[in-house]
């Protein structure tokens, strides 16, 4: 399908850019030719709007792999080396939270959530079920670029870390009534049995396990793992604490872990 004008979903209004027929290679513009970086998987039955992001995403010289159903791309996930998926929530076949399920039982690569629900309920069952973040439609695809790089920078860390042995900062090592963390290796124990953490679970963890004793607001845990200044109204730390505690098999009324201090924060006792 060719374009006449790049149109630009953006809060709520449509943009007009200046993409023409057979004009790709404009200032600005044009995608590049050198070798591509990262692959980025994009799962959404509205074609505009994936068509968009592919343009924006290979600008950027990342891999697409563009998909209007969850079977496909599922498919996809399995053939391809995939460093991101891009999942919309609203599928023809499987929904998107059903897809980053599926998707979470064998990778633990970044997941951005792309919906058009704006309840709090559905932001909190997408990273409850294993996404690393959510986006809301209409949406910026220059956010949506940053919002990738963010992720996929988190995971290469995370990843260099593990294959380097974490020799930043080596032999830090957390044992708590069963509970054991390793810092250098990124790798986190339970009774014995390994724990599969995604990086931002890793990190919670970690965080909680370096201040245990102390009780860490919502805030100051947001802040310290994902980098990023926290907003009132945001659920995200508490969907992760709510998988964390879902794969140590906590309790939730009498967690033996992580504790809620309500109104106050969260806190792993000494």
């Amino acid at each position: 399908m060719h374009y006449n004008r790049e149109r630009v979903l953006v809060e709520g209004r449509i943009l007009v850019g200046d993409l023409k027929r057979g004009d790709s290679n404009r200032k600005g513009r044009r995608v590049r030719t050198k070798m591509a970086k990262e692959k980025v998987l994009i799962v959404d039955d509205e074609k505009e709007i994936a068509d968009l992001m592919e343009i924006y995403l290979k600008n950027e010289n990342y891999t697409v792999y563009k998909f209007d159903n969850g079977l496909d791309a599922l498919q996809c996930v399995e053939k391809a080396d995939i460093d991101l998926a891009l999942l919309d929530v609203m599928l023809p076949d499987i929904d998107g939270f059903h897809l980053c399920q599926t998707i979470r039982e064998k990778y633990y690569f970044p997941i951005i959530m792309l919906t058009a629900k704006v309840e709090d309920r559905d932001k909190i069952m997408g990273l409850t079920i294993g996404a690393d973040d959510y986006i809301t439609k209409p949406f910026n695809p220059l956010e949506v670029v940053a919002r990738v790089k963010t992720q996929l920078r988190r995971y290469q860390r995370y990843n260099t870390l593990s294959s380097l042995g974490g020799q930043e900062d080596p032999a830090i090592e957390y044992n708590i009534r069963g509970l054991t963390i390793n810092k250098s290796t990124h790798k986190c124990f339970l009774s014995g049995q390994e724990l599969s953490l995604t990086p931002i679970e890793f990190n919670i963890l970690l965080y909680l396990c370096e201040h245990q004793g102390q009780v860490v607001s919502s805030e100051e845990l947001f802040e310290a793992v994902w980098k990023e200044k926290y907003l009132d109204q945001n659920n995200t730390v508490m969907a992760h604490i709510a998988r964390l505690r879902e794969k140590m098999k906590e309790t939730p009324r009498r967690p033996k872990y992580i504790k809620t201090i309500w109104g106050v924060g969260y806190t792993i006792e000494s």
